[in-house]
């Protein structure tokens, strides 16, 4: 029998659907009929060259650098699942133990901008892709505006910044957005109901009603694109089909795009009870179509992929870079005490000294078997495929 296993870390991916089977490879979503794929899992030849020819095995080079930077360490929230947290609340309430507090400063920031340019110099990489992230970045509102001025002058294309959404006024938004900021991505846990005893402020303060509102209002005066993060955990898992009914007539969902998440084990007994099971998965599905039925968009299904900037140690085409100026292999492990990989001014350290400390996205959330979590994710797409499909938006 002749055929292609698509097997690989960066490879495009099989997903069985009704009609047949889904191949995804680069930007490509093509519905195979059954007999296209052989009863071993490999696709037929005369499919396969044609998938080929058509670019759909191209891999994924990066086309930009790829900088995050956290402005801040320090947070006005008290989630307790925060990965950022070094215990739960000792005491039962919302205000958890964290990473050192760290702020960016003018000269800080401007020896990342120095590093930057080297690193983009290093690799011919002439465009810039930005990540401003915390602890709460607008807790350092002159540090965002200062590093969006600073990466403009190195080529600048694209300019993210992960927020809570309690402190971004429709002023702070408007300049913002001046200074490069395109894309904001903000978090529900759930249901407002839900939401509410779990995104709290240190007070334990309600925050679902002020997101909501800032949103509204940003909207209006910028022309950010929104990425909603749904964290999803057996705390909220029954009600989050509520949060669209929630949303609806309040934010703009034609410049919305959704995605769920799930809450990890941080490793400091904040625990997730939900398992990768069949009625978990089809509810994840379910969350997808709901969202664009009410006229948001969701995140396409992509080929297998690896990060830019953690998959190959020494931060060739990405660095995370924490406020006080130390380097870091991926967002997750940022600021946290042992993890640092070198330094904007000395640059990253040899492998062979940081090999233990440089993890990859998701490193200590690992509670769950690979084939497992590849499984699940395998039935949350192929509905959804299947969804987009039948109306017509494939």
């Amino acid at each position: 029998m002749i055929g292609t296993r698509l097997d690989g870390v960066d490879a495009p991916r099989l997903i069985k659907s009704k009609h047949g089977w889904w191949f995804i490879g680069n930007q490509t979503w093509t519905l195979l009929k059954p007999g296209a794929v052989h009863s071993d899992g490999t696709v037929r030849e005369d499919i396969d060259s044609f998938l080929r020819a058509s670019g759909a095995y191209m891999p994924r080079t990066p086309e930009s650098f790829a900088l995050t930077v956290l402005t801040t360490t320090a947070c006005n929230l008290g989630c307790g699942y925060c990965f950022q947290n070094t215990a739960l609340d000792p005491a039962g309430g919302h205000q958890p133990p964290r990473i050192d507090r760290q702020r960016l400063d003018t000269d800080t920031i401007d020896r990342i901008i120095r590093f930057t340019a080297d690193r983009m110099m290093r690799v011919g990489l002439k465009s810039l892709s930005l990540m401003l992230f915390g602890g709460e970045p607008l807790l350092n509102r002159r540090g965002c505006l200062e590093l969006l001025d600073g990466a403009r002058t190195i080529g600048m294309q694209t300019a993210t910044m992960t927020t809570n959404g309690l402190l971004l006024t429709p002023d702070i938004a408007k300049s913002l957005n001046a200074a490069g900021l395109d894309r904001v991505q903000v978090t529900f846990d759930g249901s407002r109901q839900d939401h509410d005893k779990i995104r709290v402020k240190q007070s334990g303060g309600a925050t679902f009603n002020t997101i909501v509102r800032n949103l509204a209002r940003a909207t209006e005066v910028t022309d950010f694109r929104w990425e909603i993060r749904v964290n999803v955990s057996h705390h909220n898992f029954d009600r989050i089909d509520e949060l669209f009914e929630q949303l609806k007539g309040q934010v703009d969902a034609t410049r919305c795009t959704v995605a769920f998440a799930w809450v990890g084990d941080a490793g400091f007994g904040y625990e997730n009870s939900l398992r990768h099971v069949d009625h978990v998965s089809a509810r994840f599905a379910s969350w997808n179509v709901a969202a664009l039925e009410a006229g948001f968009q969701v995140m396409r299904p992509t080929m297998k992929t690896t990060c830019q900037i953690c998959s190959v140690p020494g931060g060739t085409h990405g660095a995370v870079v924490n406020a006080d100026g130390a380097l870091y292999s991926c967002w997750q492990s940022a600021g946290k005490r042992g993890f640092d990989v070198g330094t904007i001014d000395l640059g990253y350290m040899d492998v062979s000294q940081i090999r233990d400390r440089w993890v990859t996205c998701g490193y200590e959330y690992e509670r769950t078997s690979p084939a497992v979590a590849a499984e699940f994710q395998d039935l949350v797409d192929g509905q959804v495929l299947d969804h987009l499909y039948a109306a017509g938006r494939l």
